[in-house]
Order: C-alpha cells, then structure tokens, then sequence
C-alpha cells in the first residue's frame, strides 16, 4: 500500500438533491365519545330511500320455517344413505327381502327350534 488512509465510511457520497419533505401535518380533531365513526354511505339503507321497501325479505312464519328446516334435514338424511352405493334401488329391494325372510321365521318358527331337525340313530 501506498499509505494513503481510507475515506470515513460514506465520505465519499454527495448529499441528494431534490425537493424538500414536506411539513408535517396537524393532528386530526379529537372525536366525540357519543358519535362513532361513519362513512358517507351510512344512512342509505333506509325504507324511505324510494324502492327499498320493495326489497325488503320478510322472515317466514316460524311453523313455515320449521317445516323447511325438517324437510332439509329429511334431504340430508336420504343423501346421507345413499352415499356410496351404485344402485339405491337394488339395496331398497334387498332390504325389503331381509324383513320378510325375518317376519315368515318368526311367525312359522316353533320358539327356539329354528325348524330344524336332528335325528339320532
């Protein structure tokens, strides 16, 4: 090295030219405790603003409701059952045969025998 000692980190930078910051701004008014903040648009949601009446949804009787909540729920349950299987109506029929079988043993069984017979010879 020659000797020559290095500039002081930055040294060598020229300060930017340009427009000066702006001032800073005023704090805003303090606020009402009693009034909340709202926007312009708050207030227009009133029946007096021409045709809103006419979109207003009345809530349907509660014996209306009950019966579509039970109806849904109905839905619910049938697609809950049918989930996975092919042929719905094939399971339905198979269904149907199971209980007959099960209603023909009870009412020709003899109590516990179950119809059948052993011999010992």
């Amino acid at each position: 090295m020659t000797g020559r000692a290095l500039p002081e980190r930055g040294a060598w930078r020229r300060p930017r030219a340009g427009p000066p910051p702006p001032p800073p701004q005023p704090p805003p008014p303090p606020r009402s405790p009693a009034l909340p903040a709202v926007g312009p648009a708050m207030g227009l949601c009133l029946p007096c603003m021409g045709g809103a009446v006419k979109d207003v949804v009345e809530t349907p009787d509660p014996e209306i409701k009950r019966r579509q909540l039970a109806e849904a729920a109905e839905k619910r349950q049938m697609e809950a059952s049918s989930r996975g299987i092919k042929n719905v109506y094939s399971v339905e029929q198979k269904k149907k045969k199971q209980e007959e079988m099960e209603k023909r043993i009870a009412a020709s069984g003899s109590g516990g025998e179950g119809g059948l017979r052993w011999q010992v010879g």
